[in-house]
Protein backbone atom coordinates (compact mmCIF):
# COMPACT_ATOMS: atom_id res chain seq x y z
CA UNK A 1 0.00 0.00 0.00
CA UNK A 2 1.49 2.80 1.51
CA UNK A 3 2.94 3.14 1.05
CA UNK A 4 4.21 8.33 3.29
CA UNK A 5 2.08 8.95 2.67
CA UNK A 6 1.41 6.47 -0.11
CA UNK A 7 -0.08 9.14 -1.92
CA UNK A 8 -1.85 12.43 -1.75
CA UNK A 9 -1.92 14.94 -4.65
CA UNK A 10 0.24 18.56 -3.30
CA UNK A 11 -1.48 22.27 -3.64
CA UNK A 12 0.78 23.14 -6.03
CA UNK A 13 0.12 19.99 -8.01
CA UNK A 14 -3.54 21.12 -7.55
CA UNK A 15 -2.80 24.77 -8.30
CA UNK A 16 -1.00 23.47 -11.21
CA UNK A 17 -3.88 21.18 -12.90
CA UNK A 18 -6.95 22.56 -11.63
CA UNK A 19 -7.88 24.82 -14.66
CA UNK A 20 -6.41 21.81 -17.29
CA UNK A 21 -8.62 20.10 -19.51
CA UNK A 22 -8.82 16.22 -18.39
CA UNK A 23 -7.04 14.02 -20.32
CA UNK A 24 -8.11 10.37 -21.36
CA UNK A 25 -9.22 8.35 -18.07
CA UNK A 26 -6.69 6.64 -15.77
CA UNK A 27 -6.36 2.36 -16.41
CA UNK A 28 -8.83 0.32 -14.05
CA UNK A 29 -6.64 -2.01 -12.07
CA UNK A 30 -8.08 -5.68 -12.99
CA UNK A 31 -7.37 -9.01 -11.50
CA UNK A 32 -4.90 -11.30 -14.23
CA UNK A 33 -2.11 -8.70 -14.85
CA UNK A 34 1.05 -10.68 -15.70
CA UNK A 35 4.01 -8.94 -13.21
CA UNK A 36 7.45 -9.18 -15.15
CA UNK A 37 10.55 -8.38 -13.69
CA UNK A 38 12.91 -6.00 -13.77
CA UNK A 39 9.81 -4.39 -15.89
CA UNK A 40 7.84 -3.96 -12.60
CA UNK A 41 10.41 -2.30 -11.09
CA UNK A 42 10.05 1.20 -13.03
CA UNK A 43 7.69 3.75 -13.58
CA UNK A 44 3.68 3.12 -14.87
CA UNK A 45 3.16 6.34 -15.31
CA UNK A 46 -0.38 5.35 -16.98
CA UNK A 47 -1.43 5.13 -13.67
CA UNK A 48 -2.46 7.47 -11.42
CA UNK A 49 -0.31 7.13 -8.51
CA UNK A 50 2.62 5.26 -7.89
CA UNK A 51 5.42 4.52 -4.94
CA UNK A 52 8.77 3.05 -4.28
CA UNK A 53 8.57 3.01 -0.38
CA UNK A 54 11.61 1.85 1.79
CA UNK A 55 11.26 1.72 5.35
CA UNK A 56 13.83 -0.56 7.93
CA UNK A 57 15.89 -0.65 10.66
CA UNK A 58 19.36 0.67 11.11
CA UNK A 59 22.03 -0.31 13.97
CA UNK A 60 25.26 1.98 14.07
CA UNK A 61 28.58 0.91 15.17
CA UNK A 62 27.56 0.95 19.13
CA UNK A 63 24.85 -0.35 18.36
CA UNK A 64 22.12 1.94 18.75
CA UNK A 65 18.37 0.85 16.62
CA UNK A 66 17.24 3.66 14.43
CA UNK A 67 14.31 3.39 11.81
CA UNK A 68 14.15 4.95 8.24
CA UNK A 69 11.93 6.15 5.63
CA UNK A 70 12.53 6.94 2.01
CA UNK A 71 9.53 7.16 -0.62
CA UNK A 72 9.34 8.44 -3.91
CA UNK A 73 6.48 9.67 -5.29
CA UNK A 74 5.18 9.97 -8.74
CA UNK A 75 1.71 11.16 -10.09
CA UNK A 76 0.19 11.63 -13.35
CA UNK A 77 -2.40 14.93 -13.17
CA UNK A 78 -5.38 15.08 -15.81
CA UNK A 79 -3.99 17.44 -18.32
CA UNK A 80 -4.24 17.84 -21.48
CA UNK A 81 -2.47 15.44 -23.68
CA UNK A 82 -2.33 17.63 -26.94
CA UNK A 83 -0.75 21.04 -25.04
CA UNK A 84 2.88 21.29 -26.39
CA UNK A 85 4.22 23.26 -23.35
CA UNK A 86 7.18 21.88 -21.65
CA UNK A 87 5.96 23.45 -18.99
CA UNK A 88 2.98 21.19 -19.22
CA UNK A 89 3.30 19.08 -15.65
CA UNK A 90 2.71 15.41 -17.09
CA UNK A 91 4.44 13.86 -14.54
CA UNK A 92 4.56 14.87 -10.80
CA UNK A 93 7.64 13.63 -8.19
CA UNK A 94 7.31 14.15 -4.35
CA UNK A 95 9.84 12.55 -2.13
CA UNK A 96 9.72 12.03 1.85
CA UNK A 97 12.89 10.86 4.06
CA UNK A 98 12.33 10.37 7.84
CA UNK A 99 14.86 8.88 10.81
CA UNK A 100 13.51 8.00 13.89
CA UNK A 101 16.19 8.19 17.20
CA UNK A 102 14.83 7.54 19.99
CA UNK A 103 17.87 9.48 21.44
CA UNK A 104 16.11 12.44 19.99
CA UNK A 105 12.42 11.21 20.49
CA UNK A 106 10.85 13.12 17.19
CA UNK A 107 11.36 12.44 13.58
CA UNK A 108 13.95 14.02 11.39
CA UNK A 109 12.33 14.48 7.73
CA UNK A 110 12.80 16.44 4.67
CA UNK A 111 10.97 16.57 1.23
CA UNK A 112 11.48 16.82 -2.36
CA UNK A 113 8.73 18.19 -4.98
CA UNK A 114 9.23 18.71 -8.78
CA UNK A 115 7.62 17.93 -12.31
CA UNK A 116 9.31 15.67 -14.45
CA UNK A 117 11.77 17.21 -16.37
CA UNK A 118 14.16 19.80 -17.21
CA UNK A 119 17.11 17.79 -15.61
CA UNK A 120 15.29 18.39 -12.25
CA UNK A 121 13.43 14.89 -12.10
CA UNK A 122 12.35 11.56 -12.99
CA UNK A 123 11.48 8.15 -12.96
CA UNK A 124 12.42 5.55 -15.84
CA UNK A 125 10.57 2.98 -17.86
CA UNK A 126 11.39 -0.86 -17.41
CA UNK A 127 13.27 -0.64 -14.31
CA UNK A 128 14.34 1.14 -10.70
CA UNK A 129 15.81 4.62 -11.20
CA UNK A 130 13.86 7.64 -9.76
CA UNK A 131 15.79 10.92 -9.12
CA UNK A 132 14.18 14.09 -7.77
CA UNK A 133 17.19 17.29 -7.82
CA UNK A 134 19.85 15.46 -5.51
CA UNK A 135 17.87 12.88 -4.47
CA UNK A 136 17.85 9.34 -6.08
CA UNK A 137 17.02 5.82 -5.90
CA UNK A 138 18.21 3.09 -8.16
CA UNK A 139 18.32 -0.78 -9.22
CA UNK A 140 22.19 -1.69 -10.01
CA UNK A 141 22.09 -4.42 -12.54
CA UNK A 142 23.43 -7.09 -9.65
CA UNK A 143 19.27 -6.67 -8.32
CA UNK A 144 20.51 -4.40 -5.32
CA UNK A 145 19.44 -0.81 -5.07
CA UNK A 146 21.37 1.83 -3.97
CA UNK A 147 19.97 5.52 -2.69
CA UNK A 148 21.37 8.65 -1.30
CA UNK A 149 18.84 11.19 0.44
CA UNK A 150 19.88 14.22 2.13
CA UNK A 151 18.44 16.63 4.33
CA UNK A 152 19.15 19.72 6.67
CA UNK A 153 19.15 17.07 9.81
CA UNK A 154 20.42 13.91 8.28
CA UNK A 155 21.75 12.44 4.74
CA UNK A 156 21.56 8.81 4.27
CA UNK A 157 23.83 6.68 1.56
CA UNK A 158 22.24 3.10 1.32
CA UNK A 159 22.56 -0.08 -0.44
CA UNK A 160 19.55 -2.52 -0.23
CA UNK A 161 20.52 -6.48 -1.48
CA UNK A 162 17.75 -8.62 -1.78
CA UNK A 163 17.85 -11.86 -0.14
CA UNK A 164 14.06 -12.79 -1.32
CA UNK A 165 11.82 -12.53 -4.28
CA UNK A 166 9.47 -10.27 -4.82
CA UNK A 167 6.03 -11.10 -2.97
CA UNK A 168 3.11 -10.42 -4.97
CA UNK A 169 0.72 -8.96 -2.77
CA UNK A 170 -2.91 -9.81 -2.94
CA UNK A 171 -4.36 -11.86 -5.68
CA UNK A 172 -1.10 -12.67 -7.87
CA UNK A 173 -0.21 -8.53 -7.66
CA UNK A 174 -3.98 -7.44 -7.71
CA UNK A 175 -4.82 -5.53 -4.19
CA UNK A 176 -8.20 -4.99 -3.60
CA UNK A 177 -8.76 -1.66 -1.25
CA UNK A 178 -12.37 -1.51 -0.88
CA UNK A 179 -16.04 -3.15 -1.72
CA UNK A 180 -15.96 -2.08 -5.91
CA UNK A 181 -12.86 -4.19 -7.84
CA UNK A 182 -11.59 -1.30 -9.45
CA UNK A 183 -10.60 0.16 -5.52
CA UNK A 184 -7.44 -1.89 -5.95
CA UNK A 185 -3.89 -1.33 -6.96
CA UNK A 186 -1.23 -3.39 -8.99
CA UNK A 187 1.17 -4.66 -5.37
CA UNK A 188 4.19 -6.23 -4.57
CA UNK A 189 6.81 -6.16 -1.91
CA UNK A 190 10.31 -7.05 -1.36
CA UNK A 191 10.78 -7.73 1.99
CA UNK A 192 14.26 -8.58 3.61
CA UNK A 193 16.72 -6.31 2.30
CA UNK A 194 20.31 -6.42 3.93
CA UNK A 195 21.15 -2.63 4.37
CA UNK A 196 24.20 -1.27 4.72
CA UNK A 197 25.92 2.46 3.95
CA UNK A 198 26.13 5.71 6.03
CA UNK A 199 24.37 8.08 7.78
CA UNK A 200 25.22 11.54 7.93
CA UNK A 201 24.24 13.16 11.32
CA UNK A 202 25.52 16.21 13.17
CA UNK A 203 28.05 16.79 10.75
CA UNK A 204 29.68 13.02 11.54
CA UNK A 205 29.43 9.91 9.21
CA UNK A 206 29.50 6.91 10.63
CA UNK A 207 28.61 3.56 8.72
CA UNK A 208 24.82 1.98 9.53
CA UNK A 209 23.47 -1.88 8.82
CA UNK A 210 20.21 -3.48 8.82
CA UNK A 211 17.17 -4.61 7.11
CA UNK A 212 14.51 -2.91 5.00
CA UNK A 213 11.45 -3.79 3.45
CA UNK A 214 10.44 -2.20 0.02
CA UNK A 215 6.88 -1.67 -1.19
CA UNK A 216 5.85 -0.88 -4.90
CA UNK A 217 1.98 -0.02 -5.69
CA UNK A 218 0.93 1.69 -8.34
CA UNK A 219 -2.74 2.86 -8.99
CA UNK A 220 -5.76 4.88 -10.12
CA UNK A 221 -8.20 4.41 -7.75
CA UNK A 222 -6.98 3.80 -4.40
CA UNK A 223 -9.48 4.87 -1.60
CA UNK A 224 -13.27 4.08 -1.84
CA UNK A 225 -16.05 6.05 -1.02
CA UNK A 226 -16.38 7.11 2.99
CA UNK A 227 -12.75 5.90 3.31
CA UNK A 228 -10.71 8.02 5.25
CA UNK A 229 -7.42 6.10 5.97
CA UNK A 230 -5.62 3.42 6.70
CA UNK A 231 -3.85 1.40 9.09
CA UNK A 232 -0.66 -0.68 7.74
CA UNK A 233 2.45 -2.41 9.12
CA UNK A 234 5.11 -4.31 7.07
CA UNK A 235 7.04 -7.20 9.33
CA UNK A 236 10.54 -9.14 8.65
CA UNK A 237 9.96 -11.95 10.76
CA UNK A 238 13.17 -13.09 12.49
CA UNK A 239 12.84 -16.49 10.96
CA UNK A 240 12.96 -15.37 7.26
CA UNK A 241 9.11 -14.98 6.86
CA UNK A 242 7.48 -12.07 5.91
CA UNK A 243 3.98 -10.16 6.96
CA UNK A 244 1.92 -7.61 5.61
CA UNK A 245 -1.72 -6.61 6.80
CA UNK A 246 -3.47 -3.19 6.01
CA UNK A 247 -7.04 -1.76 6.87
CA UNK A 248 -8.93 1.09 5.33
CA UNK A 249 -10.64 3.01 7.99
CA UNK A 250 -14.26 4.70 7.41
CA UNK A 251 -15.21 7.67 9.95
CA UNK A 252 -15.45 6.50 12.87
CA UNK A 253 -12.72 3.77 12.42
CA UNK A 254 -15.21 1.60 11.05
CA UNK A 255 -13.35 -1.02 8.99
CA UNK A 256 -14.10 -0.72 5.29
CA UNK A 257 -11.36 -3.67 3.92
CA UNK A 258 -8.07 -5.11 5.18
CA UNK A 259 -5.84 -8.03 3.63
CA UNK A 260 -2.40 -8.49 3.47
CA UNK A 261 0.04 -12.09 3.55
CA UNK A 262 2.17 -13.90 5.08
CA UNK A 263 5.07 -15.70 3.27
CA UNK A 264 6.42 -18.64 6.02
CA UNK A 265 10.07 -18.95 6.19
CA UNK A 266 9.75 -22.20 3.61
CA UNK A 267 8.05 -19.55 0.98
CA UNK A 268 4.36 -20.89 1.35
CA UNK A 269 1.91 -17.80 0.87
CA UNK A 270 -1.12 -17.37 2.70
CA UNK A 271 -2.97 -14.40 1.70
CA UNK A 272 -5.66 -12.65 4.29
CA UNK A 273 -9.29 -11.67 3.73
CA UNK A 274 -11.15 -9.20 5.21
CA UNK A 275 -12.25 -11.19 8.00
CA UNK A 276 -8.93 -12.31 8.45
CA UNK A 277 -7.05 -9.18 9.78
CA UNK A 278 -7.65 -7.06 12.95
CA UNK A 279 -5.65 -4.22 14.41
CA UNK A 280 -6.96 -3.78 17.96
CA UNK A 281 -5.45 -0.71 20.03
CA UNK A 282 -3.58 -1.26 22.83
CA UNK A 283 -1.79 2.31 23.58
CA UNK A 284 -2.76 5.74 21.87
CA UNK A 285 -0.42 8.73 22.04
CA UNK A 286 -1.95 12.21 21.22
CA UNK A 287 0.34 14.33 19.01
CA UNK A 288 1.22 17.88 21.06
CA UNK A 289 1.55 19.78 17.39
CA UNK A 290 -1.60 18.96 15.68
CA UNK A 291 -3.85 17.09 18.53
CA UNK A 292 -3.99 13.93 16.13
CA UNK A 293 -4.56 10.43 18.51
CA UNK A 294 -2.68 7.95 17.21
CA UNK A 295 -2.54 4.23 18.35
CA UNK A 296 0.95 3.60 17.92
CA UNK A 297 1.20 0.36 19.84
CA UNK A 298 -1.39 -2.34 18.59
CA UNK A 299 -2.18 -5.92 18.93
CA UNK A 300 -2.68 -7.55 14.76
CA UNK A 301 -4.30 -10.62 14.82
CA UNK A 302 -4.28 -12.61 11.92
CA UNK A 303 -6.73 -16.01 11.06
CA UNK A 304 -4.36 -18.59 9.75
CA UNK A 305 -5.11 -22.24 8.63
CA UNK A 306 -3.82 -23.31 12.46
CA UNK A 307 -5.70 -20.47 14.49
CA UNK A 308 -5.19 -16.84 14.91
CA UNK A 309 -1.92 -15.86 15.54
CA UNK A 310 -0.97 -12.03 17.16
CA UNK A 311 1.44 -9.71 16.96
CA UNK A 312 2.10 -6.83 19.30
CA UNK A 313 3.41 -3.92 17.14
CA UNK A 314 5.12 -1.69 19.86
CA UNK A 315 7.11 1.54 18.49
CA UNK A 316 10.56 2.50 19.26
CA UNK A 317 9.26 5.44 20.50
CA UNK A 318 5.47 7.15 20.83
CA UNK A 319 6.45 10.38 18.44
CA UNK A 320 6.77 9.62 15.00
CA UNK A 321 4.56 11.90 13.31
CA UNK A 322 5.01 13.31 10.03
CA UNK A 323 4.12 16.17 9.42
CA UNK A 324 4.83 17.91 5.59
CA UNK A 325 1.89 20.39 5.28
CA UNK A 326 4.44 22.71 4.58
CA UNK A 327 4.65 21.32 0.94
CA UNK A 328 1.08 20.63 0.72
CA UNK A 329 0.99 16.91 1.85
CA UNK A 330 -0.46 15.36 5.07
CA UNK A 331 0.20 14.51 8.70
CA UNK A 332 0.26 11.34 9.43
CA UNK A 333 1.74 8.71 11.79
CA UNK A 334 4.90 6.49 10.13
CA UNK A 335 7.10 4.47 12.98
CA UNK A 336 9.75 2.02 13.86
CA UNK A 337 8.22 -0.55 15.73
CA UNK A 338 9.06 -4.55 17.26
CA UNK A 339 6.93 -7.56 18.10
CA UNK A 340 8.12 -10.89 19.32
CA UNK A 341 9.65 -12.56 16.65
CA UNK A 342 10.08 -9.52 14.11
CA UNK A 343 10.45 -5.94 13.62
CA UNK A 344 9.18 -3.11 10.60
CA UNK A 345 7.68 -0.67 10.49
CA UNK A 346 3.48 0.50 11.47
CA UNK A 347 1.49 3.41 9.39
CA UNK A 348 -1.16 5.32 10.18
CA UNK A 349 -3.30 8.03 8.14
CA UNK A 350 -5.94 10.08 7.94
CA UNK A 351 -6.08 10.04 12.07
CA UNK A 352 -4.61 14.08 11.71
CA UNK A 353 -7.40 14.63 8.79
CA UNK A 354 -9.19 12.73 6.35
CA UNK A 355 -6.95 11.53 3.73
CA UNK A 356 -7.73 12.66 0.07
CA UNK A 357 -5.95 10.52 -2.70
Amino acid sequence: MRRSVKYVLTVAALALTAAMPAATDYPVVRPGARFVFPREHGAHPAFRTEWWYVTGLLKTREGRDLGFQITFFRTTPKTDAANPSRFAPKQILFAHAALSDPNIGHLLHGERAARAGFGLAQARIGDTDVTLRDWRIRRLPDGRFVTNVATPDFALALTLTPRQSPLLEGQDGYSQKGPRPGQASYYYSVPHLAVTGSLTHDRKAQPVTGQAWLDREWSSDYLGGGAVGWDWTGLNLDDGGALMAFRIRGAGGKQVWAGGSLRRADGRVIRFAPGDVRFDPLRQWRSPRTGALYPVTQRLSIRLPEGVRRFDLTPLFADQELDARRSGMPVYWEGAVRTAGGSGYLELTGYADPLRM
